[in-house]
């Protein structure tokens, strides 16, 4: 069994990374580390040192040798090993970074991108068991395309005694409107219309559904069964009631892009025959949690570019609703500003050693995602899930960012 050690004043961080280039994920987080970020007004430059970095594939538009020149003080590892150890042979930080997202990486037959967050987690493994003490790890994102492994990094987690925190900014970033879910409330449905691929974006929309719902009454309970649609069976799907379309338009009407049908109207509402010349490719995933509740996360490219939730609380008339808020950089910045809050949670994972919020949720989401994709690969059947019992209590406070 491996302890993680009292953190001390100014924890020293290793951050690991895939690629690092402009607008990748690793830029936009390690970013934050060495050089600060803008945080309820003023400049922020976290209270810990990023000591050491490496970064797998280093192409023709890396950006990690212009900031190790700029940090001197930053080590250029060439080894995970040597990130954590700091050359010591021993485990020489507080903290681990690892962002397993963007480069160069073959896709399996689902589709899915072999990331290789698992084998990367192997190597921090390794090297807090040879050191005989374990540091508190964020993984961005999934914890894996395989769900196996990604129990596995889970378990591992709980069996050497370490913090394990995971995810992405949509469960943390601002909402329009600012709004949190009552904790104990009573959820009947619940719908995400969203945007993006299989295997990537549908993490996003499968948490931002997962970050309000975790909150009913009696907490979260775990996923039975899921199952996909896309193309002609995602119409007749949403015709047949398989969710609710009322649900579905309510988490529209939070988009702040969707398309409009008929040119020369800003508040043009598209019909359903119109959604369907606009979205080409839809993909839905149905799926039931163990007490009832029933969930479906939307992308629909084309209609809209943003994350949008609504569901029935409490037995009202009218649908609960928010927009997860990501505003994107625009030709003036380098950096996505919904990374902040984000980073402002791993700073607390360090200085604290416990995670911000449930690393189950992620677990949770992880499995979902794998199970859509499972879905989609067996011609849309429903796919049982006795694999994701997974059952945990959210943060009685509110993680997402509300200035």
């Amino acid at each position: 069994m491996c302890h993680r050690m009292t953190i001390p004043h100014r924890p020293k961080i290793a951050a690991l990374g895939t690629t690092y280039f402009k607008h990748s994920h690793a830029q936009h987080i390690v970013d934050r580390f060495l050089d600060g970020y803008g945080w309820n007004g003023k400049h922020h430059r976290p209270a810990m040192d990023l000591v050491s970095l490496y970064v797998e594939q280093v192409g023709k538009n890396d950006l990690s040798q212009e900031r190790a020149a700029r940090h001197p003080e930053l080590r250029m590892s060439k080894t995970i090993a040597d990130a954590l150890t700091l050359g010591t042979g021993k485990l020489a930080v507080d903290g681990v970074v690892l962002v397993g997202e963007h480069g160069n990486y073959p896709k399996n037959e689902k589709g899915q991108t072999k990331y290789p967050r698992w084998e990367y987690f192997q190597q921090i493994v390794e090297v807090f068991e040879k050191s005989g003490r374990s540091v508190p790890v964020f993984n961005d994102k999934h914890l894996s395309w395989n769900w196996e492994w990604a129990r596995a990094m889970y378990d591992t987690s709980k069996r050497m005694g370490f913090a394990l925190q995971a995810g992405s900014s949509l469960a943390v970033t601002w909402r329009v409107p600012s709004v949190e879910m009552p904790l104990g409330a009573k959820i009947g449905e619940a719908v995400c219309v969203c945007y993006g691929g299989v295997d990537s974006y549908d993490f996003h929309g499968l948490e931002t559904i997962q970050c309000m719902v975790e909150r009913r009454q009696g907490a979260e309970t775990g996923v039975k069964w899921l199952q996909a649609y896309r193309g002609a069976a995602f119409w007749k799907a949403l015709n047949e009631g398989v969710w609710s379309p009322r649900l579905m338009d309510a988490a529209l009407c939070r988009s702040h892009t969707l398309k409009p049908a008929r040119a020369g109207f800003s508040d043009t509402f598209p019909t359903l025959t119109e959604m369907q010349n606009i979205v080409r490719d839809p993909i839905a995933y149905r799926y039931e949690h163990a007490d009832g509740l029933k969930c479906t996360m939307l992308l629909m490219s084309g209609l809209v570019r943003d994350f949008n939730f609504a569901a029935t609380v409490d037995g009202g008339a009218r649908p609960w609703s928010t927009q997860m808020y990501l505003p994107m950089p625009d030709g003036r910045t380098t950096t996505a500003s919904f990374f902040s809050p984000l980073v402002n949670n791993m700073e607390k994972l360090f200085l604290t050693g416990k995670a911000a919020y449930p690393v189950e949720r992620t677990l949770l989401t992880t499995g979902l995602t794998a199970a859509g994709v499972e879905s989609l690969y067996r011609n849309q059947i429903r796919y049982e899930t006795p694999h994701l019992n997974i059952r945990y209590q959210p943060t009685k406070e509110s993680t997402f960012q509300r200035s």
